[in-house]
C-alpha cells in the first residue's frame, strides 16, 4: 500500500508538472504570436499610401531604406491600369505620371498598395531668419466665459450656457463686428436682457442669443472672453524663388483653446533676438525679441494659416531672408535617419546646427510630427539647451537636400523636438 500510494503521488506530480509545462509553451506561443502581430502591425503602417518620385528614379525599390529586408517591392500597374509583368530593372517610367508598387512579403504575400506619382523634384531657398507675426482673426473669437457682478452684487455667468470656447463672433444684433472694441459696444448697447450674436461655429454661421446683465448705470455685459488678435516670434521656413514663402511648419492657434486662428490677415515683420531663455526639463525655453511693427519693416504678407504651417508671399527684398541658393527638396522616403543639421539664427545669424534624425514615420496622423529629431551640436545646447519656441520652422537639411523643417519641442527633454516633411508643407 505503501509503494501503491508513492507512484499515484508520483504520477500526480508529472502530470501537474506536464499541465504546467505545456501552459508556459501556450504562454510563450502567445507571446511570441502578439510580437510577430505587433512587428507585422508596425512594419504595415510605416509602409506609406501615397509617394512622390522624380521623373529619372527607378521603379521600385523606393521604400527599401524604410522597410525590412523582407519586404519586396515590385511594380505592380502602370499607367493606365496596366499590370506590368516587366522585370523591374528593365522598366522605364519616363513621361508617366504614375504607377502603382506592390509590398509584398517576400515577393509572395501581398501586403500593401502604394501609389506613386512621377513629379518633377521642386526647388525651395532654405531660410532660418527670425520673423515677427502678426495675425488678425476673421471675426472675434470667443475664449471663454467669466463670472461678473451685476449691479445689484450679484455674481453670474450669462454667457456660459449658450456660447462655446472657439465660436467666432462675427455680428452683434446683425451690426458686423471685426474688433474686440466693437463687439464691447454693441453689447453695452442691450436691451431686454439679451443680445443676438452670429457666430461661425465649426465652419457653420449660426445665431445665438446670450443673456447680458447690468453692470453699471449705462453697462452690460455677456460675461465672455474674447480676443481678435495675435503676434509672435516664429522662422522662417523657405522661399520658392516666386515670392512665396512658408514658415512655421505648424498652424497659429489660440493660446488658451487651442484652436486654429481662422485668418482674416497677417503681416510678418522684421525682429530683433534680444535674449535666449534656455529649455530646462519641463519647461521650453523661448527665443525673446522686438518685433518692429512699422510699413517700413514689412516683410510680407499671410495669406493662409494651416495645420502645416503660414503660407504666404514675401514682399521685402529676399536676398537677406536666404540662408543659401535653391535646393533640392528631398521626397519624404528619402530622409533617412542618421545626420542632419537645422538653420537657426538664435545668436543673430543663420547657421547651420548639428542634429540627429531619430525616427522617421512616413505615415503619421500628424504631418507635423513626421519626425523625431534630436538636438546634438554643443554649441546650440549652451546656447539654448535644445529646441525652444521661436525655432519652429527652422529648415532641416540633409544629404545636401531640403528634408523639412522643426515643429515642436519634448517638453520634458527639451534636446529633442518633432519635424515636418517639407513636401507635406508643400500641399498647403
Amino acid at each position: 500500500m505503501k509503494c501503491s500510494h508513492t507512484k499515484v503521488e508520483y504520477r500526480k506530480d508529472v502530470s501537474i508538472f506536464m499541465k504546467r509545462q505545456k501552459r508556459g509553451y501556450l504562454l510563450l506561443a502567445a507571446i511570441f504570436s502578439a510580437a510577430l502581430a505587433l512587428q507585422w502591425i508596425s512594419v504595415v503602417r510605416q509602409i506609406p499610401d501615397s509617394i512622390r518620385v522624380a521623373p529619372d528614379s527607378q521603379p521600385g525599390g523606393q521604400l527599401h531604406s524604410i522597410l525590412p529586408e523582407w519586404i519586396e517591392e515590385n511594380v505592380k500597374e502602370t499607367a493606365g491600369g496596366q499590370v506590368s509583368d516587366i522585370p523591374r530593372e528593365n522598366l522605364h517610367i519616363a513621361g508617366q505620371d504614375s504607377y502603382t508598387l506592390e509590398c509584398s512579403l517576400f515577393g509572395v504575400v501581398p501586403i500593401k498598395e502604394v501609389h506613386v506619382d512621377v513629379t518633377e523634384r521642386q526647388q525651395l531657398i532654405p531660410s532660418g531668419v527670425p520673423v515677427g507675426i502678426y495675425m488678425k482673426t476673421n471675426g472675434v473669437l470667443i475664449v471663454g466665459t467669466g463670472k461678473i457682478s451685476d449691479i445689484n452684487g450679484i455674481s453670474q455667468e450669462p454667457g456660459s450656457a449658450v456660447v462655446q470656447s472657439g465660436d467666432y463672433i462675427l455680428s452683434v444684433n446683425d451690426i458686423p463686428v471685426t474688433e474686440k472694441e466693437e463687439v464691447v459696444n454693441q453689447i453695452n448697447l442691450a436691451v431686454g436682457g439679451e443680445v443676438k450674436l452670429t457666430v461661425l461655429r465649426h465652419g457653420e454661421q449660426t445665431d445665438l442669443l446670450v443673456p447680458v446683465v447690468q453692470t453699471g448705470l449705462a453697462e452690460y455685459k455677456a460675461g465672455i472672453w474674447i480676443r481678435d488678435d495675435t503676434q509672435g516670434i516664429g522662422t522662417l521656413t523657405y522661399l520658392d524663388g516666386d515670392g512665396n514663402f512658408g514658415a512655421l511648419g505648424h498652424g497659429i492657434s489660440d493660446i488658451d483653446t487651442s484652436t486654429l486662428l481662422d485668418l482674416e490677415y497677417g503681416t510678418l515683420y522684421q525682429t530683433d533676438i534680444r535674449a535666449v531663455i534656455k529649455g530646462e526639463n519641463g519647461a521650453p525655453g523661448e527665443l525673446a525679441g522686438t518685433i518692429h511693427y512699422s510699413d517700413e519693416e514689412v516683410l510680407g504678407t499671410i495669406t493662409d494659416n494651416t495645420g502645416i504651417g503660414i503660407f504666404g508671399q514675401i514682399t521685402a527684398d529676399q536676398e537677406p531672408l536666404a540662408y543659401c541658393e535653391a535646393m533640392d527638396i528631398a521626397y519624404k522616403q528619402e530622409v533617412r535617419e542618421g545626420a542632419a543639421q537645422i538653420l537657426s539664427a538664435v545668436d543673430g545669424e543663420v547657421k547651420a546646427y548639428d542634429i540627429e534624425i531619430e525616427k522617421i514615420n512616413l505615415n503619421s496622423g500628424d504631418a507635423n510630427k513626421s519626425m523625431v529629431i534630436r538636438v546634438t551640436d554643443q554649441t546650440l545646447l549652451e546656447l539654448t539647451g535644445g529646441i525652444v519656441q521661436g525655432m519652429s520652422g527652422s529648415p532641416i537639411l540633409q544629404d545636401g537636400r531640403f528634408v523639412g523643417a522643426v515643429t515642436h519641442v519634448f517638453v520634458n527633454d527639451p534636446t529633442k523636438g518633432y519635424g515636418i516633411f517639407v513636401e507635406d508643407m508643400l500641399e498647403h
